[in-house]
């Protein structure tokens, strides 16, 4: 196979992921999937209860969903944990490589709030189960059933495809 074909079969299989990723947050959306997820009371009450979060995808660059989202629950009160294996700040935060690292060093978290792509969630979702995380929260538009299911049968309350910023400021007025 020549490059051109490689390149072409590399595209094909990006497109099939993307197809597969983006049907399974419409059926999550529409109520097709099956999954246990906490419902706006006890999203409430889990982000008025957590005091620590583990931001996984953490970013330093300030343009990212991640950066912001992670400023803005420090500014909220949360005790916030950057984790990105390429990063070793995040504002003025010291970033672990890996979530068993960052617990290791500055102890349990609460949530571990999720900004990377559906087919690395099932790995976050063992992560967190491992370190005894109350609830694996997975950013808006990122839905993954097997993290899901990963989660649930750890003990862990699961949220997707929500943003923790906007359901704070919706939920807790």
């Amino acid at each position: 196979m020549d490059i051109e074909q490689a390149d072409g079969a590399d595209s094909a299989a990006v497109r099939d992921l993307d197809a597969a990723r983006i049907q399974e947050l419409i059926d999550f959306q529409d109520g097709r999937l099956d999954v246990d997820v906490l419902g706006d009371e006890e999203i409430a009450e889990l982000l008025r209860t957590s005091r620590r979060i583990a931001v996984i995808g953490a970013s330093s660059k300030r343009h990212r969903a991640s950066n912001g989202v992670l400023r803005f629950l420090v500014r909220a009160g949360y005790d916030v944990v950057p984790v990105h294996p390429n990063e070793t700040v995040v504002e003025g935060l010291e970033c672990y490589r890996t979530l068993a690292e960052a617990v290791a060093a500055t102890g349990p978290v609460d949530i571990v709030d999720v900004f990377r792509r559906a087919e690395f969630c099932p790995e976050h979702a063992r992560e967190a189960v491992s370190v005894g995380a109350r609830c694996l929260w997975l950013q808006l538009g990122i839905v993954s059933a097997e993290a899901a299911h990963i989660a649930r049968a750890g003990g862990l309350a699961v949220v997707m495809d929500r943003c923790t910023q906007i359901e704070r400021g919706r939920l807790l007025r």
